[in-house]
């Protein structure tokens, strides 16, 4: 068995990250038999700006790319088919407003050390791209937490204090030294960056190449 360590960089509010996992998760499991996983997550925002916050999604990005309205309703359209295709709940694509998610890197480190990182990440992907949740709302963020087994209060009590704040930034800064600048963004073993959503076939291959390099070509980068 080959062990594998897959970080990943990516934001809640980016949709390509949910189903770049998604696909991921195909390809885990096609290789199971072969190889094990070891899955990090770590924080990007790609709406940085709190006071930026809330506005429809639409707008967002026709002001953000320079193309209409309708244009990027026909975009996102397709990205919503191959969200559906892959079993994610993408009903809220269209109609959800752009969000700082700081907060959320936040409940996800937090996550993280009870063994329930991915689940936090899967939840919030749910509520944003499902539902449209407000997901800068506590009330919001902590039935996301319950939802996953874990305590709403804490995660409260969590979010009205500093904890995980200096984790998060440190986090953030140094992911973007390191040139990752577009997620997802997945690191295999250290060393190996694979950019993007790409299709899980071309997943397995990658993974396969990487692990069939052997340990002694693997070491990481100084």
């Amino acid at each position: 068995m080959h062990a594998v360590k897959i970080d990943i960089v990516s934001d809640i509010a980016c949709p390509w990250c949910a189903i770049g996992y998604a696909r991921l998760e195909e390809a885990m499991q096609e290789l199971k038999e072969a190889m094990t996983f070891d899955v990090q997550w770590h924080a990007f925002e790609l709406n940085p700006d709190p006071n930026a916050d809330g506005e429809p999604i639409l707008q967002a990005l026709s002001r953000k790319y320079g193309r209409s309205v309708e244009e990027m309703e026909q975009i996102q359209g397709q990205m919503q088919e191959i969200a559906e295709g892959l079993g994610l709940n993408f009903s809220a694509l269209q109609h959800r407003h752009t969000r700082n998610t700081f907060d959320c890197h936040r409940l996800v480190k937090w996550a993280g050390e009870q063994g329930k990182q991915t689940a936090m990440k899967q939840t919030l992907f749910e509520a944003y791209f499902g539902e449209d949740a407000d997901i800068t709302n506590p009330d919001v963020l902590a039935a996301r937490v319950e939802a996953i087994g874990l305590d709403g209060q804490k995660a409260k009590d969590l979010l009205a204090s500093d904890d995980y704040v200096q984790a998060v930034r440190d986090e953030e800064a140094r992911w973007q030294q390191a040139g990752i600048s577009s997620v997802p963004a997945f690191v295999i073993n250290e060393r190996y960056l694979i950019s993007g959503a790409q299709e899980s076939q071309a997943l397995v291959k990658a993974l396969q190449d990487i692990a069939n390099e052997g340990p002694e070509r693997q070491q990481p980068k100084p």
